[in-house]
């Protein structure tokens, strides 16, 4: 995660400097309209979950306590939503036509869109729980170390039997 945060930080530096230095217009307006725009909330929010969050891994602290972890990798994941927000809605709001321009207000379709697609991820998820065997790497590990003359007590290692 640290190092996909560093390499997403390059992206958002090289996008941005790639629309100051071409020179054009519209990539420059484009680049100041996500930062400073209507909808400069998400640009900021992807900037904080997606660049800035992940720095807190390089201490050793952070990276081995679970809470902590967990509660990063949900911030990372809503960063990389609002980065599709970002990808998709503020794009659209300002196009080459001034008077196609507009603010995006979800409706009630938008809305079910999401929840529809989050619930049926937890039911597949949920599927998966239910229906995939789970075993223990122990168990596997018995399994593997057992004789094979129907013996079930476990080899004890040595390097004889290591491969």
């Amino acid at each position: 995660m640290l190092v996909t945060g560093l390499i997403v930080a390059y992206g958002y530096s090289a996008e941005l400097f790639m629309g100051w230095m071409s020179g054009d217009t519209f990539d420059s307006y484009m680049s100041l309209n996500r930062m400073f725009g209507p909808y400069a909330w998400s640009w900021w929010t992807i900037i904080f979950c997606n660049v800035v969050v992940p720095q807190a891994l390089w201490f050793r602290q952070i990276r081995r306590h679970v809470p902590t972890m967990f509660f990063i990798s949900i911030l990372i994941q809503i960063g990389m939503w609002t980065e599709r927000f970002v990808i998709v809605i503020t794009s659209l709001h300002r196009d080459f036509d001034p008077s196609a321009w507009g603010k995006y207000d979800p409706t009630i379709f938008d809305w079910s869109t999401l929840l529809g697609t989050m619930g049926f991820f937890l039911m597949c998820f949920f599927l998966f729980v239910r229906l995939v065997p789970m075993i223990s790497m122990s168990e596997v590990r018995e399994l593997v170390h057992t004789s094979d003359h129907g013996n079930r007590e476990p080899r004890k290692f040595s390097p004889k039997y290591a491969d």
